[in-house]
């Protein structure tokens, strides 16, 4: 178990235990206590790798317990290769215990691991904990073809955009959540990078345009992964969603298909099964890792709905809060926004919103300004969703709280 709080001690710890030890479990640091026995006991752990004290170590049962420290020594060992390390990673999960899923280095590295090396310099930095799958994508990136500028959680985003800037990133990737709190911290001009990634979330077209605004010289990609499915694609053409045509693409390395509603990935990027406990199987009999991520086609092209188990009933019908995000966030006056449903005695819940506005110093400042954009908003969605789908409820809010895995935390979700 790779239990350290700090990550350039994690990033070192993976370097060299990858090929020597059995297998790594790679803890984030805001894994709680209780679930850090369950975890130990699931993955066989024997030995327990922090940058602290291990917490109860007599109830961890694992024979041996290691302190850490990132400090750099010259040492005579020679390197060797003993195992195919196992790679083991806990899903962001909303709701309930994270399962463990096991990948290789293999399949970690698939998506880009026999692509030819681009020419100058590749410095990455990410918003994500490299502990995370999104993070360990692209610190294994940056291994690969570069090097990286590590994040610190208790670092402000003005803070740690004016030191990637300063540090001369070229590539940085974060959740449409994080992308988000860029643009509204005013700091954005802090840094400026050639290449901007989205992924974990969806990334409406109220994103993708104000990164493009903000990043006017900058390549800016969304792409879709999971934990257990691995990259599913990447798209840079500007546009939210992806073109149809990467559904059931002959000779593809990353195969895609629709079933039931929901998108199927099958790649050497997929991972191999789930640890301990959980039953259900990881992967289908054709080898295809469901996602749970519901899709409508519309124009030729692929958008997200939500997952399948966030609808929001409203009299019978179906609400997925992220469609309805995504039309709010259109709005020029919102930066972001959470859909909620709230209880209803007629219907058993109708469609509630949270909003944070683009520009703070602008914000409504009486009752009377805050009706006005509160109809405004109802009549922008009136005009693109069904009425069950449009909110009944608006509050405008000064933040959102994002989780530590960089998604917008949604309660009862």
């Amino acid at each position: 178990m790779l239990a350290m709080r700090d990550q350039l001690t994690a990033a070192l710890t993976m370097i060299e235990l990858d090929g020597v030890a059995q297998r790594m479990v790679l803890c984030p640091p805001d894994l709680s206590t209780d679930y850090a026995l369950t975890v130990a006991r699931e993955s066989g752990a024997q030995a327990w790798l922090g940058d602290a004290p291990a917490p109860n170590e007599a109830s961890f049962a694992v024979s041996l317990t290691v302190t850490a420290e990132p400090r750099s020594l010259l040492g005579g060992l020679e390197r060797r290769s003993s195992h195919l390390t196992e790679w083991i990673l806990l899903t962001s999960a909303t709701t309930g215990a994270p399962k463990l899923v096991q990948h290789t280095l293999a399949s970690l590295t698939s998506a880009f691991a026999h692509q030819p090396i681009a020419p100058g310099t590749v410095l990455w930095s990410t918003f994500y904990d490299i502990r995370r799958y999104g993070g360990l994508q692209i610190f294994l990136r940056a291994l690969y073809c570069g090097s990286m500028v590590l994040s610190n959680p208790s670092e402000g985003v003005a803070d740690f955009l004016a030191r990637a800037g300063a540090a001369g990133i070229t590539h940085i990737s974060g959740t449409a959540s994080h992308w988000r709190r860029v643009l509204m911290s005013g700091a954005s001009s802090n840094m400026a990078p050639r290449y901007v990634r989205l992924s974990g979330e969806i990334a409406d077209q109220a994103i993708l345009d104000a990164l493009h605004a903000a990043y006017p010289n900058a390549s800016v990609e969304h792409a879709f992964a999971t934990t257990e499915a691995g990259l599913a694609f990447e798209v840079g053409d500007g546009l939210a969603g992806f073109p149809a045509s990467l559904v059931g693409a002959p000779g593809a390395s990353v195969e895609l298909k629709i079933s039931e509603g929901t998108l199927r990935v099958r790649s050497a990027g997929t991972a191999v099964r789930y640890l301990g406990g959980q039953t259900t199987g990881l992967r289908d009999g054709e080898g295809f890792v469901d996602t749970g991520d519901r899709l409508q086609l519309r124009n030729g092209r692929y958008h997200f709905l939500g997952r399948s188990g966030g609808v929001i009933n409203v009299g019978g019908l179906k609400v997925h809060p992220e469609e309805v995000e995504a039309v709010i966030n259109a709005h020029p006056r919102v930066r972001m926004s959470r859909v909620m449903a709230r209880r209803s005695p007629i219907t058993g819940a109708v469609v509630s919103a949270e909003i944070v506005l683009a520009d703070l110093v602008g914000a409504p400042g009486t009752p009377a300004a805050e009706d006005v954009l509160k109809h405004e908003i109802f009549e922008h969605c009136q005009k693109s969703l069904a009425s069950h789908k449009v909110p009944a409820m608006i509050r405008f809010v000064a933040s959102l709280e994002v989780s530590a895995a960089g998604k917008l935390v949604r309660p009862n979700a």
